[in-house]
Formats: C-alpha cells, structure tokens, sequence
C-alpha cells in the first residue's frame, strides 16, 4: 500500500493517529459523569428523608442536597412519584416552599426532567436574555438527537409554540438559520467511514465561502455533517490554509453570528473542553453567573462531567472544584459542589 506524499500524505497520517487516542472519545459513551446510579436506592427511605427534612421548624438544607445529589435523574423522578403517592402533594412544590434564592433554584433544576429543563433554558435563551448565540446554541449542538426531539416536543407543550417559530422572531440572519437547522436535528450519523473526498469538498467550499452571500454554505457544513466528519474539515482546513478556520470566522462574520459559528467550532473539536470554558467564563464574572454553572453542572453530571474537569484543571491550572469552592457563596455552593463532585489534583 502507497500513501501519498505531501499534503495530503501528512493529513492522512494525522488522520491515522487522530483515531489511537480515546480519552476524547469516552464521554460519547455515556462513562465520564460524575453522578452514578445509586447502587442503596430506595425511593420510600429518600421520601421519608425528605419529609422530615421541611417537617421540622427548620428545613434540613443538607438532607435535602444529599438526597438530590446523590441520586442520579432518573433515580429522582422516582422519588417525586412515590412522594407524591405518599403524601398527595408535589414534591417539587413542597421543596420551593421550604426552599429560597439559588438553592431553590437548582433543587427544582434538579428534580426537573432534563427535557423540561433543556426546554425552559432555551426559551429564556430566546425570550429576551440576548443570548440566543449561546445558550440556545449550547442546547440545541451538544443534546443528543433523542434528547433534542424530547426537549422540542416539551417546548411545544408548555409554551404552545414551536421552537422554530420562536427562533424565526427572535433572531436574524446566520444565527437563525444556524439555530433552525440545528433545531431540524438533520445532522448526518456517523457510519464509521471516513469520506476523504467529502471532507476536501467541503474544506474548498469554506475556503470559497468568504465573500459576501455565501452563509449558506457555512450552515449546511456545520449542521450537516456529523462531529467526526468536522473534526476532519476543521484540521484539513488548517492545513491547507495554514491557519485555524476561527481566524477565518473572526474576520469574515461580526456580531452573534460569529459567536455562534465560534461556539459551534469549540463544541465541534472537542465538547468537554467547550463546557470547560463556559464554566470558566460564569466563574469570572463579578457575580458569578449562577444559571450558567447550574445548567452545566447537572446537564453534564452524568455524561462527561469528569471529562470536562480534566479539561479546565488542564487550561487554567485549577480544579473546576477550587474554582467553585473560591467563587461560590451561599446556600448553592455545596450543592454544586456535589455536582462536581471531587477536587483534581
């Protein structure tokens, strides 16, 4: 067997390589979440736990959490059911009685259906927060197509609306049309075989698409193709243009649609290292920005959270638990702590 040499024969070599590696793989397979089944689970002592916890004259914030936190989501919604069975009353609605500010705030998230959450944070994200490019974006790129349909599905339900419709209002230009096709879930699946030929179409036609009216290109590429297909493009790009597609991006789009395409390349080439980044940025700010590190924290607990640890211990020389533990005041902290689960060394 000959391998070209040159360009190509370099890029075919990378290619070769690229597939040794699996730790950047892993969190695709559902084994780096940082919250497990619980192996003791008995919904009936969890329930009696809980009640006693709001009985009282004061509420058991530390009984509370350590239920919540230790039990994974599947796990709480049966707790809820037999809670419900028990009492006649809404476990949900008992715990915000007992509860107040951030702490409320993530038990509900928490004991919501991860759907329900997905949908109610994406409806913020384009109800007025000014943050279609990044927390709508989030949501709709790094959700499973099984979890996306259930989250649309629950957006129609609970707020009569499609989400499209609501993308097509609130939004303009590429970022909608980036959202849409996001939204239609029609990203290609992964067959196992690589299409070189694909891949250097699709790299001459970014090259190409950096004039005026060529968005169209740019969101068929990055909606269509599957993430292992990109992963290609992207290096292939760099290759034969001697720089990263960013670059490309940065000068070519402005505004939302260059964070978004931004934000859709960073999930494209590696997730974990994406959401470490986000965590990174709500922990930077003045106020930390406590939606952002709950909605990370317990969408991710049990996929790759662990994964995501790596990667902001290996960027900014700190622990994601040390970054929590210093920037997090108040009730919430130890419930995030939790989430996170254990300092990285």
């Amino acid at each position: 067997m000959s391998v070209t040499h040159g360009k190509m024969g370099l890029s075919l070599t990378q290619e070769i390589l690229s597939h040794l590696g699996l730790a950047n793989k892993t969190a695709a397979w559902g084994t780096l979440g940082t919250l497990r089944t619980f192996l003791s689970f008995s919904a009936d002592k969890d329930v009696q736990r809980l009640l006693k916890a709001i009985a009282g004259q004061g509420v058991d914030r530390i009984a509370i959490l350590d239920v919540l936190t230790n039990r994974s989501r599947e796990q709480r919604q049966l707790i809820s059911r037999a809670f419900h069975e028990r009492t006649q009353q809404d476990l949900l609605k008992s715990l915000q009685a007992a509860l107040s500010g951030n702490l409320e705030r993530i038990v509900v998230a928490l004991l919501q259906p991860a759907a329900h959450l997905d949908a109610r944070e994406l409806r913020t994200a384009l109800k007025g927060s000014g943050s279609a490019e990044d927390v709508a974006l989030e949501i709709l790129a790094t959700r499973t197509p099984p979890q996306l349909q259930e989250c649309l599905a629950v957006y129609k339900h609970n707020f009569q609306v499609d989400a499209a419709e609501d993308i097509k209002s609130e939004t303009r230009g590429i970022l909608r049309d980036l959202l849409l096709a996001l939204a239609k879930g029609g990203r290609e699946a992964y067959t196992g075989i690589i299409d070189y030929n694909l891949a250097a179409q699709d790299v001459q036609a970014l090259k190409q698409a950096e004039g005026p009216s060529t968005e169209r290109t740019w969101v068929l590429v990055f909606t269509q193709r599957n993430p292992e297909h990109l992963v290609r493009v992207l290096n292939q790009y760099q290759w034969y243009t001697g720089h990263e597609l960013e670059k490309t991006v940065r000068a070519r789009f402005h505004g939302a649609a260059c964070v978004a395409l931004l934000n859709l390349a960073s999930v494209i080439r590696n997730t974990p290292l994406y959401f470490a980044d986000k965590l990174h940025q709500a922990l930077q700010e003045t106020e930390p920005n406590y939606q952002a590190l709950m909605r990370i924290l317990i969408s991710r607990s049990e996929t790759d959270l662990l994964s995501i640890r790596a990667e902001f211990r290996k960027k900014f020389g700190k622990s994601l638990y040390s970054s929590l533990q210093d920037a997090v005041k108040g009730d919430c902290r130890s419930a995030l702590l939790a989430l996170c689960r254990a300092e990285d060394l």
